[in-house]
């Protein structure tokens, strides 16, 4: 593992060094967050979801409700019939996300890293796209300021293994601040003609057999 032994002390407090006053900081914006998801959708505020995190451990990651009801194991691709409009712009500023910080306080994922994905896509990966489960999730990463989703699957993929092999404690730093600039920018927010990005239907079925 990559992100072992001093390293990994180093990027725990490196996330809690910028987690814990960005909680203190942000929490009026997530009260007026939580507030606008009560009025608009209801209860519950948060979405809660299983995603597949570091060593390829299962853990429940936080987010602001976006879309209507629906079945939680519906495809991706049929996101955007669900989304609302405060659910956009929620995600177009990214300020769905923030909850994630608890995630990040409790030790479940990193400020940087490849994005925790659904636990259905772990079987699909090559075993080079595995590999990067070898690393910490991140509430952003070196494919998010490369195209986020804007580009295909096997593009952000290998984003991800590439962060894996280049780790470093500087790296994360450019991430976060190129990260703040997307956020400005509010870019690359979805795939065309999805809510986020198609389903990952993985490379299983071009090897088997």
């Amino acid at each position: 593992m990559r992100q072992g032994g001093p390293w990994l002390r180093i990027k725990r407090a490196m996330d809690l060094s910028v987690a814990v006053p960005a909680v203190i900081l942000l929490s009026p914006v997530m009260a007026g967050a939580s507030v606008a998801v009560l009025v608009s959708l209801g209860r519950p505020i948060l979405f809660r979801q299983t995603r597949v995190g570091f060593a390829e451990r299962e853990f429940r990651i936080y987010k602001f409700r976006t879309m209507r009801p629906g079945n939680p194991d519906a495809s991706p691709d049929e996101d955007h019939l669900r989304i609302t409009r405060l659910g956009a712009l929620l995600r177009s500023t990214s300020i769905d996300e923030l909850p994630q910080l608890f995630n990040v306080l409790k030790g479940e994922m990193s400020l940087v890293g490849p994005r925790p994905l659904l636990t259905r896509y772990l079987p699909r990966y090559s075993p080079r796209q595995r590999r990067r489960q070898e690393v910490m999730p991140g509430l952003t990463g070196w494919a998010q300021i490369h195209g986020r989703n804007s580009v295909g699957w096997d593009e952000k993929l290998e984003h991800d293994v590439w962060y894996v092999e280049h780790w470093s404690p500087w790296l994360d730093v450019s991430i976060v601040l190129r990260t703040a600039l997307k956020v400005l920018q509010a870019s690359d927010v979805s795939a065309e003609g999805h809510a986020t990005m198609p389903e990952f239907m993985g490379v299983a079925q071009h090897t088997s057999g």
